[in-house]
C-alpha cells in the first residue's frame, strides 16, 4: 500500500473547475437561464426634505420603464428586449441578460407621491421623493382617569 500526502489545493482547484463549468453552462444559448434578468442595483439616501433613489438600468429606453410610487414604496418594472440578429458565418455568444424584472423598494419615510421628480440619463434613473408634510403643532387633549383607592 502506497501512502500519499493530502493536498488541499488539488481539491480547491477541482471545485473551481466545477464552478467555472456551471457558470459557462448558464450562459450558453441552450440553457434555461438565458431569460434570467438582473434586478437593478439601487442606492437610497434620505435628507431632511426628501428621499432620493438611484437605480441602475442600463440599455433600456425610458418608455420601457414602468414606475409606481406610493406613500411607502417605489415599484419599478421593465423589460430588456432581445434584439433579433442573425449571423451567417460563425456563432454568436451573448452574456447580456434579457427579460422582465420588477423591484419594490420600501421607503424609510412617508413621502408626498404627487410631487415626485424623475430623471433618466445614461442608464441611471434618479427619483427625488419629497417627504410628506407632517402635521405640525397639533394639540391633542389627554384625559386622565382617576382611580379611587
Amino acid at each position: 500500500m502506497t501512502l500519499s500526502r493530502y493536498n488541499p489545493w488539488q481539491e480547491m482547484n477541482a471545485l473551481q473547475r466545477s464552478f467555472n463549468r456551471l457558470f459557462d453552462d448558464m450562459l450558453t444559448q441552450d440553457s434555461d437561464f438565458r431569460n434570467f434578468s438582473k434586478v437593478p442595483a439601487a442606492e437610497l439616501w434620505e435628507t431632511d426634505e426628501a428621499v432620493n433613489l438611484k437605480l441602475e438600468v442600463p440599455g433600456m429606453d425610458a418608455k420601457d420603464l414602468d414606475i409606481h410610487v406610493t406613500e411607502n414604496a417605489v415599484s419599478i418594472r421593465g423589460e430588456r428586449k432581445q434584439e433579433s440578429t442573425t449571423e451567417e458565418n460563425g456563432t454568436k455568444r451573448s452574456e447580456f441578460r434579457y427579460g422582465k424584472f420588477e423591484r419594490v423598494i420600501p421607503l424609510p419615510a412617508r413621502i408626498q407621491n404627487t410631487d415626485v421628480k424623475a430623471d433618466y440619463k445614461d442608464g441611471i434613473l434618479n427619483l427625488h421623493l419629497p417627504k410628506a408634510q407632517e402635521e405640525k403643532n397639533k394639540v391633542v387633549k389627554v384625559n386622565l382617569e382617576q382611580t379611587n383607592a
